[in-house]
């Protein structure tokens, strides 16, 4: 309880994602049957004048064989014409409805292809759990929504089907055409009246479903600070990695030293290793840099390979402010360098 008291903050994207993936999914059973049966009865209304010649075929056909010998070859040709006159009449409205079902859950939650919904678990063969999950506040809940829906919508129906009987009295003076026209107008609006309450709570179910499955999903603060942990890295080994990055940068940088022509540096905080090849690059490249410790280093090492350290506050700064080790020196430090470059080359006689 005190664990269910934490999910305040909303799921994720990624939760939502991961419950997809298992097949859980906000699916209103209510407003599935809904949209399906609507599309199910336009249809019929539809198809009625089509179902109604084919059936009309049928008889006729029927009526035909009267008198003739029925043998095996006679019953198989009369199954052979009854199947496809059902077919042609129950088909149209069964794909109707299929469809009507298909789109009303993409409607609902989108395209989702997935198995482990119906993927067997041994604990769904636990005897206890099955009458917990059979007898529960949960089921008794739903079977008083669903009688009190089914008493709602039939009682409408009744009241508007016991109106139109007072009607009778008026439509036993019609003709029998008139009569049936009269039935089948009475027939639509009390099936579309019943309808439309079915929709209404339809509706009301998706709300509801919806709000209970973003509540199931909510999530802990440390449930998030996880995810995220396990999406980006642990922060610590996240921190390593840098660090261990950076030491093999950081080696990589040093190894160049011994080639550099000159280290450029204040007295204590900075040192610029320059390498000039005219064959390479135009300009004068930096090679490694540092401040404070690694600069103490790229010191040391210029003075075991004999390569001239030069002082020069100004330039090392703006050397290591404006640039990248690897990249060449601008435009703006061209005589500076120049100038200690050319001391250095003097003092080796070069």
């Amino acid at each position: 309880m005190a664990d269910d008291a934490e999910k305040t903050e909303e799921p994720t994207p990624k939760k939502i994602e991961d419950a997809r993936k298992e097949g859980n999914v906000p699916k209103s059973q209510d407003t599935s049957g809904a949209i399906t049966l609507f599309v199910a009865i336009l249809t019929f209304l539809m198809l009625l004048p089509f179902m109604g010649e084919h059936i009309r075929i049928l008889f006729r056909y029927y009526f035909s064989l009267t008198g003739t010998h029925l043998d095996k070859l006679f019953a198989i040709d009369i199954a052979i014409v009854t199947v496809r006159e059902f077919l042609l009449i129950i088909m149209p409205l069964a794909v109707a409805v299929a469809v009507a079902g298909i789109v009303a859950a993409m409607a609902q939650f989108g395209f989702l292809f997935t198995l482990k919904a119906i993927e067997p678990k041994f604990s769904k063969l636990n005897p206890i759990a099955g009458i917990k999950n059979v007898i529960s506040i949960k089921k008794v809940i739903e079977g008083i929504k669903i009688t009190f829906k089914a008493f709602t919508t039939l009682g409408v129906g009744f009241i508007i089907f016991f109106y139109f009987l007072e009607e009778l009295p008026k439509v036993e003076l019609f003709g029998l055409g008139d009569q049936i026209a009269w039935l089948k107008d009475k027939a639509i609006v009390i099936a579309f009246t019943m309808l439309l309450i079915t929709f209404v709570f339809a509706m009301i179910d998706l709300v509801i479903v919806r709000k209970q499955y973003f509540d199931g999903l909510k999530m802990s603060q440390q449930e998030i600070k996880d995810e995220m942990k396990n999406m980006e890295g642990d922060p610590l080994i996240k921190s390593k990695i840098r660090q261990k990055q950076m030491e093999m940068s950081s080696k990589r940088m040093l190894a160049e030293v011994p080639d550099a022509d000159v280290v450029i540096t204040n007295p204590t905080h900075y040192a610029v290793a320059i390498k000039y090849d005219s064959e390479k690059s135009r300009a004068p490249v930096v090679v490694a840099k540092g401040m404070d410790n690694i600069a103490q280093k790229i010191k040391s090492i210029a003075r075991e390979n004999h390569v001239q350290v030069v002082q020069n506050p100004p330039l090392a700064r703006s050397l290591y402010a404006e640039v990248e080790v690897e990249h060449p020196i601008p435009e703006s430090l061209f005589t500076a360098v120049a100038e200690v470059l050319a001391y250095v080359y003097k003092a080796n006689r070069k």
